[in-house]
């Protein structure tokens, strides 16, 4: 689902009508970079997603409902993405995507805890996760985001810039390869 999610948005971007360079930061250098930021947003998501599965060792309902809601959250990044970039980085466009990463954040959050109330304090994911200080940090800078859009300078951007170097910021801090969940997975696979 997540590769279908990325597929959509680069679908939104716009080919340039003309053949030179700054004919494609005209048409498209906006889509770009709302593109690469959601892309990579995405794809740490699947990384996570992936390695946190690794660590479950049984789905119940209330893990598919959890992930359910991760996947509704996430399959509108596409929406939110090419709205801000239509917009050109206009305020309600900015706050809304803010609203769509923080809720993919939570949603991600609860995931883990459902996972981790499933499988009791002695599981391999709460041994992983600890008290998660990366994810608390990334929850604070995506509602930072949201309020700078919402009430520094409403009239102009600073606001809006802000609340998009909050968001490159959890980026930034995710890129960085978290080796929590690796430690955790190979002393449980050479246990076995």
């Amino acid at each position: 689902m997540l590769a279908i999610i990325i597929t959509i948005m680069v679908l939104e971007l716009r080919a340039p009508e003309g053949h030179d360079l700054s004919d494609l930061v005209h048409t498209t250098g906006v889509g770009l970079l709302t593109y690469l930021l959601s892309f990579v947003y995405v794809g740490l998501y699947w990384a996570n997603h992936h390695h946190t599965f690794h660590l479950v060792r049984r789905v119940s309902g209330g893990v598919l409902w959890a992930n359910l809601a991760l996947l509704f959250c996430l399959s509108l990044v596409p929406f939110t993405t090419a709205w801000v970039s239509e917009s050109r980085f206009e305020q309600t466009p900015v706050v809304i995507y803010g609203v769509n990463l923080l809720g993919a954040a939570v949603a991600y959050v609860v995931l883990q805890w459902v996972i981790i109330r499933q499988e009791g304090p002695e599981s391999p994911l709460h041994q992983a996760v600890g008290i998660d200080l990366k994810g608390k940090i990334s929850l604070g800078f995506d509602v930072a985001g949201i309020l700078s859009a919402l009430t520094i300078d409403r009239s102009g951007h600073v606001g809006v810039w802000i609340a998009m170097a909050c968001f490159v910021a959890i980026v930034i801090m995710w890129v960085v390869p978290d080796r929590r969940i690796d430690r955790v997975f190979r002393q449980y696979e050479t246990a076995d």
